[in-house]
């Protein structure tokens, strides 16, 4: 059964070469979601280049997005909080909020990669109990508190903005704290179990989330993540992601989380990538368990890093027949803004 969600997209701005062209073709594609009528535009930060990832500092880019789109909303997904100073994020945040008209929306998380918390010089291990302070401070600032003995407050103010806040959690434990924080719930696009699919395990996440938000003034938010590569046919989507699924693949062999000589088609599955012909990406989708649950459907073509023409053509396609056929319809207002 059909219901309304908002139709999102991610991106994680990968690709070798020069970054400016990353960067500029990405805008492309955000300028191309705002006119499709797509509601939202995401972005994940990566440092490093330890993930393929290629945007380490995710305002400045949202900035400028800003100025090339008008009713897209802007989304982080995610801000790592424990390698960032909390008050800083809150400004910068403040900042783009108020260039975009109000149009961010905010996720953090607490992240995962050894390498990049050693770069920053920070304990991998303290990940969450740097993540649960730095939402605090972030929503104390959000909120328009006074930060110190001398009654400063966050500038340029963004009081709103602390309803636009999501975090990602991956248990039951981590969602009904989300929840009690009053912050939306960002889902991955893979839950990582080699014995179960990932509907399977986070339908349950989706649910408990539910239920600890009793008590919230606002609706609960659920932003759910799903892999995506329409094409003409499966044949032709599969030759696309043949090199990227089983190059990530390998990297799952090696830590253990995934056995050795599947075929392509159950690599994917496990990547819970829908792929094919959009009806048959609608119809992959529609049969998800979480999507009845999500307030958000954000798409991504992760691990697959499609040349711009081709996104191109993969957005539209999401835009007029995928998500029309879940659904999805497009907002009759001209500035999308959230109901807070």
């Amino acid at each position: 059964m059909s219901h309304h969600f908002r139709l999102g997209f991610l991106t994680h701005l990968e690709g070798t070469g020069d970054p400016r062209r990353i960067y500029q073709e990405t805008l492309e594609l955000f300028s191309a979601a705002d006119q499709l009528g797509f509601d939202v535009g995401w972005i994940a930060q990566h440092h490093f280049r330890i993930h393929a990832g290629r945007l380490p500092s995710p305002f400045p880019f949202l900035a400028a997005a800003a100025e090339r789109t008008q009713r897209l909303r802007l989304g982080t997904s995610i801000v790592v909080l424990p390698l960032e100073n909390p008050l800083r994020v809150a400004e910068d945040a403040a900042v783009v909020d108020a260039l975009s008209n109000g149009r961010l929306e905010l996720g953090i998380g607490s992240g995962g990669e050894a390498g990049e918390f050693q770069a920053f010089g920070l304990d991998i291990a303290r990940r969450r109990e740097l993540t649960s302070a730095g939402l605090q401070a972030l929503q104390q600032a959000l909120r328009g508190d006074s930060l110190n003995d001398g009654g400063q407050r966050l500038d340029p103010p963004a009081p709103t903005l602390v309803n636009r806040l999501w975090q990602s959690a991956l248990s039951v434990g981590g969602v009904q704290y989300v929840a009690k924080q009053g912050v939306g719930l960002m889902l991955s696009r893979g839950a990582g179990e080699k014995d179960k699919k990932t509907d399977e395990v986070q339908a349950p996440l989706a649910q408990a989330y539910q239920a600890a938000w009793q008590g919230q003034p606002l609706p609960p938010r659920i932003g759910l993540s799903r892999g995506i590569y329409p094409a003409t046919d499966k044949q032709t989507a599969l030759a696309a992601l043949r090199e990227p699924v089983m190059r990530t693949a390998q990297n799952m062999i090696k830590n253990g989380y995934l056995a050795a000589g599947l075929p392509l088609e159950a690599y994917c599955q496990y990547m819970h990538i829908a792929y094919g012909h959009p009806e048959e990406v609608a119809a992959y989708l529609a049969a998800d368990q979480v999507l009845p649950y999500a307030t958000d459907l954000i798409l991504q073509f992760n691990p697959a890093t499609p040349p711009l023409d081709q996104a191109l053509w993969m957005l539209e396609q999401i835009a007029t027949q995928v998500a029309p056929a879940l659904g999805w319809r497009k907002t009759i207002d001209p500035n999308n803004r959230t109901k807070e």
